[in-house]
């Protein structure tokens, strides 16, 4: 259809709209084909110039054709004789004039029928191709595994995965609730592993989101520890600033402690460096439910710089991200 409608429309119109749609497609494309090395692209790219090189040497060619008429040859004086004496006899041929006024509004019509659709192909092709314009995209998290859960999984009751820990935290407001909304997350992982020290019998998933400033990590323990039994354990260790409040109706505790960092090497050697304090981290520790039965989850902030976001950082994430945590049922 819009090949036909091209046809109907005067060569001064068509030649340089297809010169012009044949340029911006062949070095637009052409240059994607090289930045990102791809050979059919960068065919495709060569296709299109090609095809606008033929339509300016057309378009040249009828320059020259207009400016330089070939005058009409004598020996068709004797012709062109007959031929007005015949056009006497039956009377005068329609001119141009007549054909071009039957043309002119079906012209005009195929070229507004052509912009139209150049047009709307334009305005369409931004949502429909994907982005080329270097935007870093924000990271997912990864697909389900087909792991078999551990054992303790299968006997707790409401025990989430790693996977949907992940999703309920890779909000697209977090990085706003963080306080640097210009930033978009680097990584994203879940991880559905049992609490160390505990013999494979306490599930414990955990999920991590990581940006340019922070990295928020949340994990959910089901053992049978309520959160006062909590804060004295806290005591004894090395948290800081620990402080008592409510969060969503349920107890909750603010601490502070450092995390740790190692080096493992991949050489030949395979030996690793010693274990040495990383930076300063804070943590919200939060009851799973009102009545706290026990168990609790952990949402914890930090930065490579040592810089720690304001408490009201974490109370924020928890409002959002706990609420949207799934329960189930025994396994």
């Amino acid at each position: 259809m819009l090949g036909f409608l091209l046809r109907l429309l005067p060569f001064w119109v068509r030649e340089p709209l297809l010169i012009a749609v044949g340029s911006v497609l062949g070095v637009r494309i052409t240059y994607l084909a090289v930045r990102d090395h791809d050979r059919v692209a960068a065919g495709l790219g060569v296709v299109f110039l090609v095809f606008t090189a033929i339509r300016v040497h057309a378009v040249v060619r009828a320059l020259r054709a207009r400016r330089n008429p070939n005058p009409a040859a004598p020996a068709d004086e004797a012709a062109g004789d007959v031929t007005v004496r015949a056009q006497a006899a039956v009377g005068p041929r329609p001119g141009p004039d007549t054909a071009e006024k039957h043309n002119a509004w079906g012209q005009a019509a195929a070229a507004v029928a052509v912009f139209g659709a150049l047009a709307a192909a334009l305005w369409v092709a931004p949502r429909v191709l994907p982005s080329d314009d270097g935007t870093p995209q924000p990271a997912a998290c990864p697909g389900r595994q087909h792991e078999e859960l551990p054992k303790a999984y299968t006997q707790t009751r409401r025990a989430v995965t790693g996977e949907e820990l992940c999703k309920a935290l890779n909000r697209p407001d977090l990085a706003q609730l963080l306080g640097t909304p210009a930033e978009t997350a680097n990584s994203a992982s879940g991880t559905t592993n049992t609490a160390p020290l505990t013999d494979g019998k306490v599930a414990q998933p955990e999920a991590e989101v990581t940006f340019d400033t922070y990295t928020v990590d949340v994990s959910a323990t089901y053992n049978e520890l309520s959160t006062a039994q909590y804060v004295k354990l806290m005591k004894f260790g090395d948290e800081q600033d620990i402080r008592t409040l409510t969060v969503l109706g349920r107890p909750a505790v603010l601490s502070s402690d450092h995390t740790m960092k190692f080096k493992i090497s991949l050489g030949s050697g395979g030996s690793g460096g010693p274990v040495e304090q990383g930076p300063l981290a804070r943590t919200l520790s939060v009851a799973l439910d009102r009545k706290d039965r026990g168990g609790y989850y952990d949402i914890t902030v930090w930065s490579t710089s040592g810089t720690l976001p304001e408490d009201r950082v974490l109370l924020d994430i928890a409002q959002k991200v706990l609420p949207t945590i799934p329960e189930h049922p025994v396994r």
